[in-house]
């Protein structure tokens, strides 16, 4: 028998209607991306916002931006490396690291993908309002925080 105390409503919790969420959105960019011709996955499009963003960053500091680990993101470098979106230069105050900058043709694919994103982003913010928005970033920020504590 299930007491009240031991019933778990994840269904009517924050956890499914997040991952939901992402999922709907990840794959509504992936097929955008698809339907523009570009050889691009969401991934591949962070790194190059971010080294839009600021130019040749340090690799290590590019995983823990990304929230990739090392080698997740140095695989996914070398692809990009292969598609001439990046190049990966060592550094010269320390050989242990690498730098990571965009390429002319890094610099135009993204530019390509900011149609992309824009319409991401005005699907995904259709009919909410400002304060919504406010809301709903403060709330996940607080999500976030929650785990960090914990983590911590």
């Amino acid at each position: 028998m299930k007491t009240a105390e031991n019933k778990i409503d994840f269904e009517n919790s924050l956890a499914p209607w997040l991952g939901k969420t992402i999922k709907i959105v990840d794959y509504y960019l992936n097929e955008m991306l698809k339907q523009t011709g570009l050889d691009l996955s969401k991934e591949q499009m962070i790194v190059l916002k971010k080294l839009h963003e600021t130019d040749g960053q340090n690799q290590n500091e590019l995983a823990f931006i990304t929230l990739r680990d090392k080698s997740s993101l140095a695989r996914l470098l070398s692809k990009m490396e292969r598609k001439k979106y990046i190049l990966r230069k060592q550094d010269e105050r320390d050989k242990r690291n690498n730098m990571v900058y965009l390429t002319v043709q890094g610099r135009q694919v993204f530019e390509q993908a900011k149609p992309v994103l824009r319409e991401l982003i005005d699907t995904m913010e259709q009919d909410i309002t400002i304060e919504q928005k406010q809301m709903m970033i403060q709330i996940l920020k607080k999500i976030q925080f929650n785990f960090n504590q914990k983590n911590s």
